[in-house]
């Protein structure tokens, strides 16, 4: 369905001009900007989304005449709601095994994010926190890194390569980020069976909202 120059194109965005030019040019002009790491770091992330979204569809779906469908962007069965459930309770139990995991060899949860959180937490701040990580970035990650890069890799080397090989790039482009890259890992596998099982990338979407919407409450509240 899809060739490997419209893959090369969408990398060659993901790991070079979104890093160079959106995470660090554009970052640090907002940063001086708003002075303010929380509020340069949500606008930057919906920067990004528009970016993600408008390439992936000026550089992959539109010559080919594809609606977002193509991505998974449709309906799923209402039976599938236990689904959803049933993987947000492994995946934070999984997580929470991780993060002890980490600890014993040293390896502690703070970040840079959380910090910028933490250190201007006010009513404000949480909901701009929460509405970056719970609903702007599973969208575009979930449409990007599962609708195309999972269905890319899983229909020419089959499920469980397109699973790693979309969980590996998921991975690598949260360093530096390093304490979060093993949990990424692990929901970018689990984010990509779900849409494997259910046809739709909505319910990662949810998934994905709800662990990271979590995380945000239990960084506030830390």
């Amino acid at each position: 369905m899809w060739k490997w120059r419209d893959l090369i194109y969408m990398l060659c965005l993901v790991l070079v001009l979104v890093p160079v030019f959106i995470e660090t040019v554009l970052f640090n002009y907002l940063l001086d900007f708003f002075r303010n790491e929380l509020y340069a770091g949500t606008l930057n992330g919906f920067i990004m989304a528009i970016v993600f979204t408008t390439a992936l569809y000026v550089i992959v779906l539109k010559p080919k005449e594809q609606s977002w469908k193509a991505v998974g962007l449709q309906p799923f069965p209402l039976r599938e709601w236990k689904l959803i459930a049933v993987w947000t309770i492994i995946l934070i139990v999984v997580s929470i095994v991780l993060v002890i995991g980490m600890s014993f060899i040293g390896v502690g949860t703070e970040n840079s994010k959380t910090e910028s959180l933490q250190s201007q937490m006010t009513l404000l701040n949480f909901a701009i926190g929460f509405v970056s990580a719970a609903i702007i970035s599973p969208i575009y990650e979930e449409i990007f890194y599962r609708g195309f890069l999972y269905r890319f890799f899983s229909s020419r080397y089959g499920v469980l390569s397109g699973m790693l090989i979309s969980s590996l790039i998921f991975t690598v482009v949260h360093i530096p980020t390093f304490n979060t890259l093993p949990v990424n890992f692990v929901s970018g596998l689990i984010f990509s069976w779900v849409y494997q099982k259910t046809g739709s990338i909505i319910p990662s979407i949810l998934i994905h909202g709800i662990f990271n919407g979590i995380a945000v409450i239990l960084t506030a509240i830390a």
